[in-house]
């Protein structure tokens, strides 16, 4: 026998070559151990249909070895096979042996029994069930050959209005309590959505950012604003943001179930905030201003709201302006705007200066209204004086001559 000094170049070959193939050989084995390891009972998984036989469909996992599936799992009520080979299934990790391994998409058919049963209350694997009737607290739901109880607070995220109309429907559970051999099993459809709403949630979250644009569908109507869903994630959007226009109640221009592109303003990861917009898909209302409304210029807006300090007058979309109380008392001082105007009444002003940076416009009474803004002062005073009691004629002539005196001008 030779020594390891003996050895010819031949020898050292042939000796490399048997070691490496028995590491490959090892790590190979390691890797297929690893590779079965990495899948946990329940698991949900996500691969191509390879073939259809007649008993078993078999899946491409992406591990070591195929996985298998009964194939009347895929038939239809009429018997009608709904996949084909190259369709991509999603199904749950049930077991492996000798490189095989077994999955389900759901347990509960009619054939279903307690064995089965127990198999998914393991593993977490969804079963389908039948809503069969109501009972006290809660439902009886028919698994296969068994039966489980499904409280109410457990049907749903949400209380059911009408529990009634969930009688006989055919729903997904998961089994949270296997006891005394299947007698008694309690089942939660609530679990599944939960885990159904967080994917949703994460696959949304990562898919956006701030400054996008989505479509979005209301999904509920607050006095503050609406909840918006754009995809599985729900975002605030602020009545402030719902356009250009001052908006008083949500509900005039939105409604439940309503679609819309909406701007999403910020994101909050730590508060698990979304805040969204309306307004910044649409044009800015201001860039038209100052060819629109040129200073000097005269229009006809509508007051929107009053203020101790003067009215607010709408003169476009998005576009208001500020008839300050002392433009509103032709000269003579009064107490508040509705003196003067009042809210929804169309009015005659000019266009007296422009602050574009601060958004701000001075308006002042033009024409018709300046005359019926004057006559209202006029008649506010003598109702004063009159108030006031008895002052003698001279008061009432010199107010008649006064007035006489205006129009001829």
């Amino acid at each position: 026998m030779k020594s390891k000094h003996d050895l010819d170049d031949d020898d050292i070959i042939e000796e490399t070559n048997e070691t490496e193939d028995e590491s490959f050989a090892k790590l190979f084995e390691q890797d297929g151990k690893q590779a079965e390891r990495w899948l946990e009972p329940g698991q949900k998984l996500t691969g191509k249909v390879l073939k259809i036989g007649n008993e078993w469909i078999f899946m491409d996992t992406g591990q070591k070895g195929e996985g298998v599936i009964e194939r009347k799992e895929f038939l239809d009520s009429d018997g009608n096979l709904t996949v084909a080979e190259g369709d991509a299934i999603t199904a749950y990790f049930l077991s492996s042996s000798q490189g095989e391994m077994r999955f389900t998409t759901k347990i509960g058919g009619s054939a279903s029994g307690s064995t089965q049963l127990e198999q998914a209350w393991q593993a977490g694997v969804p079963v389908e069930g039948v809503v069969e009737k109501e009972i006290k607290g809660g439902y009886e739901i028919k698994l296969g050959t068994s039966r489980a109880f499904c409280p109410y607070s457990q049907i749903a995220l949400r209380r059911v209005e009408n529990p009634e109309a969930l009688i006989g429907t055919r729903l997904t559970f998961r089994i949270s309590e296997y006891a005394e051999n299947g007698r008694n099993i309690v089942v939660s459809r609530r679990a599944l959505l939960e885990e159904e709403q967080r994917q949703l949630k994460e696959d949304a979250q990562a898919g956006i950012s701030e400054g996008m644009t989505v479509v979005g569908t209301v999904t509920s109507l607050q006095d503050y604003g609406a909840f918006v869903d754009i995809g599985g994630i729900e975002g605030l959007l602020p009545i402030s943001e719902i356009g250009w226009n001052r908006v008083k109640d949500v509900r005039d221009v939105l409604t439940v179930g309503q679609q819309m592109k909406v701007v999403i303003k910020t994101i909050d990861t730590e508060k698990d905030r979304i805040s969204l917009s309306i307004k910044d898909t649409l044009a800015d209302p201001w860039d038209q201003v100052p060819a629109k409304f040129p200073e000097g210029s005269f229009h006809t807006g509508t007051v929107a709201r009053l203020d101790t300090f003067g009215a607010f007058v709408t003169l476009s979309d998005g576009v208001d302006g500020l008839l300050h109380i002392s433009k509103l008392g032709a000269g003579k001082r009064i107490n508040h705007p509705r003196e003067v105007v009042k809210e929804g009444e169309q009015i005659e002003i000019k266009i007296e200066s422009i602050d574009r940076d601060n958004r701000r416009i001075s308006l002042a009474l033009a024409g018709p209204a300046r005359a019926a803004a004057e006559e209202e002062v006029t008649m506010t005073e003598f109702r004063r004086q009159a108030d006031d009691g008895p002052k003698g004629m001279g008061t009432l002539a010199d107010m008649l001559r006064s007035r006489v005196q205006r129009g001829k001008k």
